[in-house]
């Protein structure tokens, strides 16, 4: 049975709220009303927005809005592609083209991608939202190029989110609150040898480097 959180997803009146006030909202939310996870989220964002001429593949993308700020410095044949389950909120990415993104509908736990296929593989504030998640992260893994990054943008457990009300809410709606190393763990089990873990109040950023062959 699909969680709370997924049914919105599917909405089309939940997709025009998310990209215009959830989504700003929500990345504060993290920081308990503060700007420390909005601010690093916007460095971090900056960092994998370099240019180049990259293919960067942004998963659980929802209606769009890091497809488009990873895909504004990119040059020559660079393109960032946005996949997402939600039809409503790739209908609403649709709305804004951009001649370097483009969007696709498909499964996060089973990419339509062969292997080693991207640059940069982003997934950023969705894998804490995405039914049985760990699995997702092998797949990010997989799609990434020899050399290439893969970053993550999630939720960490913390004094807060251990609170039975907040663990109670999570349960209910479909949020997962991932321990504070299973990430990293999944990452290196799938391979991933150099691994950096930033946390900022409830949110993590980890940022992976595949070896080259």
């Amino acid at each position: 049975m699909p969680t709370i959180a997924q049914r919105l997803m599917g909405n089309p009146v939940m997709s025009a709220v998310y990209e215009r006030l959830w989504r700003p909202t929500f990345t504060r939310l993290f920081s308990l009303g503060g700007t420390g996870t909005a601010e690093f989220d916007r460095a971090f964002t900056a960092y994998l927005a370099r240019p180049g001429d990259r293919q960067i593949l942004d998963v659980a993308c929802g209606p769009g809005n890091y497809t488009r700020k990873l895909a504004e410095n990119l040059d020559g044949d660079g393109r960032c592609i946005g996949i997402d389950f939600s039809r409503a909120m790739l209908a609403r990415a649709a709305e804004k083209p951009s001649p370097r993104t483009c969007y696709i509908r498909g499964d996060a736990h089973r990419l339509p991608f062969p292997d080693e296929s991207f640059d940069t593989v982003a997934c950023l504030a969705a894998l804490y939202l995405i039914p049985d998640p760990l699995p997702v992260v092998d797949e990010l893994v997989r799609v990434t190029k020899p050399g290439g990054e893969i970053a993550i943008f999630t939720s960490v457990e913390t004094q807060f989110s251990r609170l039975h009300t907040v663990q109670a809410v999570g349960a209910v709606t479909g949020y997962h609150f991932f321990k504070r190393h299973e990430i990293t763990d999944r990452l290196q089990r799938a391979g991933i040898t150099r691994v950096e873990q930033t946390v900022i109040d409830q949110g993590q950023f980890v940022l992976a480097r595949k070896d080259q062959s």
